[in-house]
């Protein structure tokens, strides 16, 4: 794992966030499911985290999530800070989401 200055990693923690969300407002205003993107999240981490193939975890369940359960533990401060403002992301997009239907706009 590459070491992070704190320039880098406070503009990852931001990039995620806003990337996440972004998604999570678009998202929402196509599905109208407030809470897909807090949903979804989790999946993609594990996609970002694995390094096992997808089938795999179906194939041979048991190796493929203690690889992943080693992966997780494994990861440094920085990469589990950068993972977390992306799922704070996703929250504050459904939150953001329940208060604008409060103001009334219907749309969202």
């Amino acid at each position: 794992m590459a070491s992070f200055g704190l320039a880098e990693l406070l503009i990852s923690m931001m990039l995620f966030l806003v990337l996440f969300f972004g998604i999570g407002f678009l998202l929402n205003m196509l599905l109208r499911m407030t809470w897909i993107m807090a949903v979804i999240y989790p999946v993609i981490t594990v996609l970002i985290v694995d390094e096992v193939r997808f089938i795999e975890y179906f194939r041979e369940p048991g190796e493929s999530f203690s690889a992943l359960g080693t992966r997780f533990v494994s990861l440094a401060p920085a990469d589990i800070l950068i993972l977390s403002s992306g799922m704070a992301g996703a929250i504050v997009a459904g939150l953001v989401m329940i208060w604008l239907r409060k103001q009334g706009y219907r749309m969202f």
